[in-house]
């Protein structure tokens, strides 16, 4: 191989080990992003979002939100089928109500990523996801 090949390939490698930790270090448990918006599909514009049950939702403009809370589990339910990993707004356990220090307790429920203070608090959460989700920062359904 040919000097110019080693180069090649050796600045394709530590380029893709780089693209490969930028991911790891976006989202370090998995998931990919939202890129599209709910309502339209076109790309989303970051300024444009709304936050719902501790996570952001990013949208194309300003008339797609009122659409999402028309139905918005139609939408989590589509972003877990398609492992998409929405922003997580979160900053205290909504079990124990303690601040949000290291995000290693989570559990992915119906499109959300839910992080917890520990793995008990988990356990809680699971007995009963709609208390605890009415306790996320952001808005909420109508009940």
């Amino acid at each position: 191989m040919k000097w110019s090949q080693w180069v090649f390939l050796s600045v394709v490698g530590i380029a893709s080990l780089a693209f490969a930790a930028d991911a790891l270090a976006a989202d370090p448990a998995g998931g990919k992003p939202q890129t599209a918006c709910p309502i339209s599909g076109r790309a989303v514009d970051k300024a444009r979002h709304l936050d719902w049950q501790g996570q952001r939702v990013y949208f194309c403009c300003g008339a797609c939100p009122v659409k999402f809370k028309a139905d918005p589990e139609a939408h989590f339910s589509k972003w877990a089928a398609q492992g998409v990993v929405l922003e997580n707004v979160q900053t205290a356990c909504p079990v124990s109500g303690e601040v949000l220090e290291e995000r290693e307790s989570f559990v992915d429920y119906k499109g959300r990523r839910v992080f917890f203070c520990c793995d008990k608090c988990i356990k809680e959460f699971e007995k009963d996801p709609q208390k605890y989700l009415a306790k996320l920062p952001g808005e909420q359904p109508v009940r």
